[in-house]
């Protein structure tokens, strides 16, 4: 009874450990999404950054799992390189590390205060505060979780078992490693196995062996997860899989040395396993960063493009479901789902040239946008055929349906006549924008990326919430659009010669990323129509 007794107390101070990571994530996603958005979308020109960019992301979101997730979405939208994401994702391992390094420090007795400010926070209701104050929440809820670990494992480490398991861990590396990484890749967190492993009174040498299985877990944990991501995407998930696993290869024998070398350091920053788990990720840091190019090869041989699945074309649009009005609705649904995204990669291919200086991604767009006008016109046909039959429920569906591959439609126009000539004109001209005012349009292209993304998520979903964000986001473009006009004039006014130049150029492309923002929050509009949250006119009253 005791040991059950036990083992409860400590699975649920894991638990509990786990869900104040959860709010911390949860918490930073809130108050601070865009900016970590921006940070990885747009701070990864060099390796330098994009290593930064991971570390603070990570940091931010405090899971690496998160983060390698999220920078795989950014590669599957060509919105950063995968040598560049290889790099972020050790940017990310180090600052899961440092994470552990922060947590484990001895500050147990400030965790009734953190969780008192985090309430207090939380219900000042703006977005920033409430989401800062679920973050301090988190974080109080995690020291408290160390403490409860501590004393759920007192009886851990004074039983007999134990005293008998232990040794025969030490005498076999191996099973000690596959243990510790089941461990990580059950909690979806190389962070809390390191947690964990620390909590317990183990050999030097086996706590160090221990630790590399959990980062070899934690390496697991995206490739599972990013598994119904494209190939690019998953090269990267694998290839952060591989690059721990070398390192675990290569430490392994090590581990006893490791383990000396880092009991005889004079400034410990923790115990023996955060501080074996932050040296791993810095040494493996280095060790890899120069060879990060061999790496994407080896990964690229590992997992082949398959050419018939690249090639494979599905069609949703089945004329023998017509009489079953939400089969056919299904599959226009779908239909249009493919549609957003290849308008997606038309914007994707216009922000390459634009951030390259390079025509060449700009062939693609002229060609996917005739496919969208005909895909989107065999939408509009395949609605018009629906049976009588249909509901008066089914048919506002047709209708908004319509309403939105009508927008993409509009969207691709954009990009065609619009964006794409007008970077094809940047290019052609040999101009070049601003330092400033380049980083305000790209960091504008970046966010309408975001939003046409978030609006293929609130078409699919009908999520009243996304819609809700996704409409405050047209205010903040709305924002940076006039902010960047603003500036873009007082450098006029300064005599800059690069916006002199590139005056006209500079708010054609402000114009167009703005409308076809316009065009992908409009998927909101009936879904926050249904419930009341909308009104006639923006005109004050009276």
């Amino acid at each position: 009874m005791a040991s059950i007794l036990g083992f409860l107390q400590l699975a649920g101070a894991v638990a509990l450990l786990l869900f104040g990571l959860g709010l911390v994530r949860d918490g930073m996603v809130e108050a601070f999404g865009l900016r970590m958005k921006l940070i990885l979308g747009a701070g990864t020109r060099t390796g330098l950054r994009a290593f930064a960019s991971g570390l603070v992301a990570t940091l931010g979101l405090q899971s690496s799992t998160a983060t390698a997730l999220l920078t795989a979405s950014f590669v599957q939208r060509e919105m950063i390189a995968t040598r560049r994401a290889q790099i972020v994702l050790l940017g990310a391992n180090v600052g899961t590390a440092m994470t552990a390094v922060i947590v484990s420090t001895d500050i147990t007795a400030v965790a009734p205060v953190l969780v008192l400010l985090g309430y207090g926070l939380r219900r000042r209701g703006t977005t920033v505060t409430s989401g800062v104050g679920t973050a301090l929440i988190g974080v109080g809820l995690m020291l408290v979780s160390l403490t409860l670990l501590d004393q759920a494992t007192a009886p851990l480490r004074a039983s007999p078992q134990m005293a008998a398991f232990l040794p025969m861990l030490d005498q076999a590396w191996p099973v000690a490693l596959a243990f510790a990484a089941g461990i990580a890749l059950l909690c979806s967190s190389s962070l809390a196995a390191v947690l964990l492993i620390g909590s317990l009174v183990l050999p030097p040498d086996l706590t160090v062996v221990m630790v590399l299985g959990a980062n070899l877990g934690g390496a697991m944990a995206p490739v599972l997860a990013g598994a119904t991501l494209d190939i690019a995407a998953r090269r990267v998930l694998l290839g952060n899989l591989t690059v721990r696993a070398i390192g675990c290869l290569i430490a392994l024998p090590l581990a006893g040395l490791a383990a000396g070398a880092l009991n005889a350091m004079p400034l410990a920053v923790g115990p023996l396993a955060v501080s074996a788990h932050l040296a791993f990720n810095l040494a493996l840091a280095a060790l890899i960063w120069p060879f990060n190019g061999l790496v994407c090869r080896l990964v690229a041989v590992l997992m082949p493009q398959d050419a018939h699945a690249a090639s494979a074309a599905p069609r949703w649009l089945d004329a023998q479901v017509l009489d079953a009005p939400p089969l056919a609705l299904t599959g226009a649904r779908r239909e249009v789902l493919d549609i957003g995204d290849s308008v997606e990669r038309m914007l994707a291919q216009t922000r390459a040239a634009f951030r390259k200086h390079d025509p060449a991604p700009l062939a693609e767009v002229r060609a996917i946008e005739d496919q969208v006008d005909r895909r989107q016109q065999q939408v509009k046909n395949y609605l018009s055929r629906l049976t009588g039959d249909a509901t008066e429920a089914e048919r506002r569906q047709a209708i908004d349906i319509l309403d939105y591959v009508i927008n993409l439609e509009h969207i691709g126009d954009i990009i065609d006549r619009g964006l794409s000539p007008e970077v094809a004109k940047k290019i052609g001209l040999g101009l070049r924008f601003s330092g400033e005012g380049f980083r305000e349009l790209d960091a504008l292209f970046l966010l309408t990326q975001e939003n046409l993304r978030m609006a293929q998520t609130v078409f699919m979903t009908r999520d009243r919430d996304m819609a809700r964000r996704l409409m405050e986001q047209k205010v903040t473009i709305r924002n940076l659009e006039r902010q960047s006009a603003q500036r873009h004039l007082i450098r006029l006014r300064e005599g800059q010669t690069e916006s002199r130049e590139t005056s006209s150029l500079h708010l054609d492309l402000l114009r167009d990323l703005k409308r076809i923002n316009a065009h992908a929050v409009s998927v909101a509009h009936p879904i926050l129509q249904d419930e009341g949250l909308l009104i006639e006119s923006r005109l004050r009253g009276s």
